[in-house]
This record gives structure tokens, C-alpha cells and sequence, in this order.
């Protein structure tokens, strides 16, 4: 009798633990780029689970996609992704009866910027801007220029991204030219550019020139904004400058991809970033702008005023350039990126 009862007992705890699973959303993204506390929100309120992994450039997140490696329900590259991921049928439309709160609340004077302004394959997550940090307390204020980079009494202790796209587009910038060129002699004359700023840099970096900012190893690195921004939290004799030749900037935005197993929790995660009090937690978490105008008057008045998180309008079209696809000119970044990254 005590091992009928052991044996029914044990069947009821195994009955119990074959319940039904909690979904669970699959997402692909940049390292910390969530508020882990709006995560656990979202995981209550929709009795799921969510799976971040991380990718640290654009290029690689694509050959992951494209390899099928992994089923994401939501992904983040950078606009100029989009166009790619859309040519190629990798990403699926948004149904935007889910999306009340993106549809209400995006703000209209940055959506332009993005690349889909009608949200119908891409919303924008956060936009970021590209430029210059450097030790405040280890060097006389710099001149915001990319010509820093050819400062030979910096050699060794600084850093550009390890970006095709970014890194090419300074050298771009800094000789004048369009950050999409699609010219062979100007993205010739970047490479070259940008072999020469090799010289004085320690390594091309995605990640580790925040910790080696906030340490001292590095005292000058190309990043950014974001990042620049977390860093100074815990050390702030950092500064950020946008070249006055002209910056990147862009918006990480959501997708999903075509074979997403949870598209509708994927719609569900969106519109809830797009809350008014999500977004503020995590543009203050991330310390970018998130597009959510209903966000902008629950901040702080420290970042509410930020220059390097709040840059009007007006500025980018004057100074900033958004990262485009360049189609058939690919290659000839290809190229010469292999050559800067070959070149001792």
C-alpha cells in the first residue's frame, strides 16, 4: 500500500512538472541594450520567458540570419541593414493592429530618420550617434575633429569600432566625401585614411574600449554615444565630441524575422518598450533615445537635456548621416576593409 501511494504520489509530481511550457521570446541584439528590470516586467505580464543573445556588429548578425543558425522572434540591426534583410525576404511585415503604443506614441520629428518611416518592416528601437571619448583627466580638451586619430603621441592608447561601416564612414567624413559613397576612389582614399590612423590605435574595438576608457588603458576611442554615456555613470572624467566634419548616427531597429516561431509575443514586446514609463526606464538605462514621445517629459532633466542624447533635428540634417545599404558598392568596402585589417 506505501508503494502505491509513493508510486501515485511520484506520478502526480511528474504530471505537474509536464505542464504547459512558458514561451519564450528569442531575441537577437546588442550587448546591454535592455533595462533587465523592464525584461522581468514583460516576463510577468505575459507569463514568458525571454532569451537575449548578443551579436557586437551588424555583419555578423547578418551572416548568423542568413546561415539560419537560430530562430529569433526579434532581432536589432541598424538601419541600414533593413533594405538587406527586406531584398532578401528575411523579415515579415508588422500587423500594426498589435501596435497601438508604437503607433500613438512614436515621434514623428525622428521617425524620418529611420529606415521604414511607415513602420511597416522596421520600428525604431534607439537611435545612436558616433563619435569621439577621451580622458578628460589625461588630456587638454581635443579638438573635434577626426584628425585625432593622427596624433602619433596618442599611439597605443586609443581605439576606432571594429565597423567596416562606421570605420570607413569616419575616413569618409574626415576627407570630406559622403559616408555613402559608392565612389572607388573616395572609399580608396578612406581605407587609406584609416590605415593611417592604424598606426596610432591599440586595435580596432566594439567592446572593451568602455572598460578600457573607464580604466585608463585607452584615453581617446571612437564609440558610441550610448556607451560613452554608461561609462561616464562610474567615470566622469570622460567627454564625448562629434566631429565637427560630420557623424554617423542610425537607428537599432526591431524586425522580425520571417520565420519567427512567437511573432504575436514579438509584437507584444514592441508595443510594451513603446509604454511611456518602459520607455523612460530604458532610455535612462541605455542612455539613448528611444523615439517615444510620451517617454520625454518622465525623464530626469540631466538627460532630458543631454546633448549627446537629445540632438535636434536640425543638427543631424546639418551635421549627421545615417548609414545607408550601398547595394553593388559593397564589395569595394569589403575590400577595403580587408586591406586596412591586412595592412601591418
Amino acid at each position: 500500500m506505501k508503494l502505491v501511494k509513493l508510486l501515485s504520489l511520484a506520478i502526480l509530481i511528474i504530471a505537474a512538472g509536464c505542464g504547459p511550457r512558458k514561451p519564450v521570446l528569442h531575441i537577437y541584439t546588442w550587448a546591454d541594450y535592455v533595462d533587465p528590470d523592464l525584461v522581468a516586467a514583460f516576463e510577468a505580464a505575459n507569463s514568458c520567458r525571454v532569451s537575449i543573445d548578443t551579436f557586437d556588429s551588424n555583419e555578423a548578425m547578418y551572416a548568423k540570419l542568413k546561415a539560419g543558425g537560430a530562430e529569433y522572434d526579434l532581432v536589432l540591426p541598424s538601419s541600414y541593414q533593413i533594405a538587406l534583410l527586406r531584398s532578401q525576404q528575411m523579415i515579415q511585415p508588422f500587423d500594426q493592429s498589435l501596435l497601438p503604443n508604437v503607433n500613438q506614441n512614436v515621434d514623428s520629428d525622428y521617425i524620418r530618420f529611420a529606415s521604414d518611416p511607415t513602420l511597416e518592416y522596421a520600428i525604431p528601437y534607439a537611435m545612436t550617434f558616433t563619435g569621439i571619448a577621451y580622458r578628460t583627466d589625461k588630456l587638454d580638451p581635443i579638438d573635434a575633429s577626426w584628425s585625432v586619430f593622427t596624433n602619433s603621441a596618442l599611439r597605443g592608447k586609443c581605439t576606432l569600432l571594429a565597423d567596416m561601416r562606421e570605420t570607413i564612414g569616419a575616413a569618409l567624413k574626415a576627407n570630406g566625401y559622403d559616408i555613402n559613397s559608392t565612389d572607388p576612389a573616395e572609399i580608396e582614399t578612406a581605407a587609406a585614411t584609416v590605415i593611417e590612423w592604424k598606426r596610432n590605435i591599440a586595435k580596432f574595438e566594439n567592446e572593451q574600449y568602455k572598460t578600457g576608457l573607464a580604466s585608463g588603458e585607452f584615453i581617446l576611442t571612437h564609440g558610441y554615444n550610448c556607451d560613452v554615456l554608461q561609462v561616464q555613470e562610474d567615470c566622469p572624467d570622460i567627454d564625448f565630441v562629434l566631429p565637427q566634419e560630420g557623424f554617423s548616427f542610425t537607428f537599432d531597429e526591431f524586425v522580425i524575422p520571417v520565420a519567427a516561431p512567437n511573432p504575436l509575443l514579438a509584437h507584444a514586446f514592441i508595443d510594451f518598450m513603446y509604454q511611456a514609463n518602459s520607455a523612460a526606464a530604458n532610455i535612462a538605462y541605455i542612455c539613448s533615445l528611444m523615439p517615444v514621445k510620451t517617454a520625454y517629459p518622465l525623464l530626469d532633466e540631466e538627460l532630458r537635456n543631454s546633448p549627446v542624447i537629445f540632438i535636434s533635428p536640425a543638427e543631424l540634417d546639418t551635421h549627421g548621416q545615417v548609414i545607408q545599404e550601398v547595394g553593388e558598392a559593397l564589395p569595394l568596402y569589403t575590400r577595403a576593409w580587408d586591406k586596412i585589417k591586412a595592412t601591418k
